[in-house]
């Protein structure tokens, strides 16, 4: 049996592991509690980095493509859209709770077909149940769209970030001290 990996962190690398671990904790606790907060803030959140990718290529294009009409698309559209989304941003989280109920679908028809086709090897139900809870996911998104987008992706959100920080705390408090 080969031995467990042991990772070693020195004091300092430690303390910056666990206090990003404190705030995911945190943030993933904000999203569980208020979910919908969490949706809007991540619908300007990616506003904002469609504006400024759009306010970099604009810069980019004017220094160095100015020339070609078709070189000034990329930016009118991230700044547009980035606009769109901060003015709009309860639409565009409900075109997000769109986007992730077409993912969980094909993703659930992809799990349940891998599990058929892996069946009778050793682990093919959790594949099975991974594409079944995928599609119980789509679910639900498809059904109370667009009004569920609104709360579920933060929910997600939320709870990814959770777990997310818990697994990073549990790695720090289980390094080995330099």
């Amino acid at each position: 049996m080969p031995n467990p990996l042991t990772i070693s962190m020195d004091g300092r690398s430690r303390r910056l592991v666990i206090m990003t671990s404190i705030v995911l904790i945190l943030l993933g606790v904000i999203g569980i509690a208020l979910p919908q907060l969490m949706s809007v803030t991540l619908a300007l959140f990616v506003a904002w980095l469609m504006i400024i990718a759009g306010g970099l290529s604009l810069y980019s294009t004017w220094h160095g493509f100015r020339e070609r009409w078709v070189v000034w698309l990329k930016p009118f559209i991230l700044i547009t859209f980035g606009l769109l989304i901060l003015l709009h941003p309860l639409a565009a989280t409900g075109a997000l709770g769109l986007m992730l109920a077409v993912y969980f679908l094909l993703d659930g028809f992809a799990g349940v077909g891998a599990a058929l086709e892996r069946r009778p090897q050793h682990g093919w139900g959790w594949i099975m149940f991974n594409g079944i809870l995928s599609l119980l996911l789509a679910a639900v998104f498809i059904v109370g769209w667009p009004f569920t987008s609104l709360w579920l992706i933060g929910l997600f959100i939320g709870i990814s970030l959770l777990f997310d920080g818990i697994s990073l705390l549990m790695f720090a408090l289980g390094s080995v001290k330099r």
